[in-house]
């Protein structure tokens, strides 16, 4: 069965008006107390399926819109999956962050001026998935 889920995780920070760069996670999959997120729809992910969406997102995709309205506004210029595997490659212990992705975005003049005064707040991260 195909479900739709929806993510919506708040920007952590927004670069100078030059660059018109937002960061924050994607999405998370797991907390650093090692608790599975339950998104907005109800639904948790593996840290697996998170990964290969979120590859799949920066290989076929790498575009941001709006609340899932309209053209593209923005392109992606950061991704890191951060996963059990590349926390203990870095030296990280196992709680040192989130099990997810963390994203940055390059964005239009007039979606910028929205994060700016505080409209847009927060990354909504949509995708269809597979339910086993």
């Amino acid at each position: 069965m195909d479900v739709r889920v929806t993510t919506t995780i708040d920007i952590v920070k927004a670069d100078d008006d030059e660059q018109r760069i937002v960061f924050g996670w994607g999405s998370v999959a797991v907390t650093k107390a090692g608790e599975a997120v339950i998104d907005s729809d109800g639904y948790t992910y593996s840290v697996t399926a998170l990964e290969r969406a979120a590859y799949r997102h920066v290989e076929e995709a790498r575009a941001t819109g709006v609340e899932h309205r309209g053209d593209a506004v923005g392109a992606m210029v950061e991704s890191l999956m951060v996963t059990p595997e590349k926390l203990q490659a870095l030296g990280l212990s196992a709680d040192a962050m989130p099990l997810g992705w963390w994203v940055g975005y390059r964005v239009d003049e007039p979606t910028w001026q929205r994060v700016k005064s505080g409209e847009l707040r927060s990354f909504s991260i949509q995708g269809v998935g597979r339910v086993a």
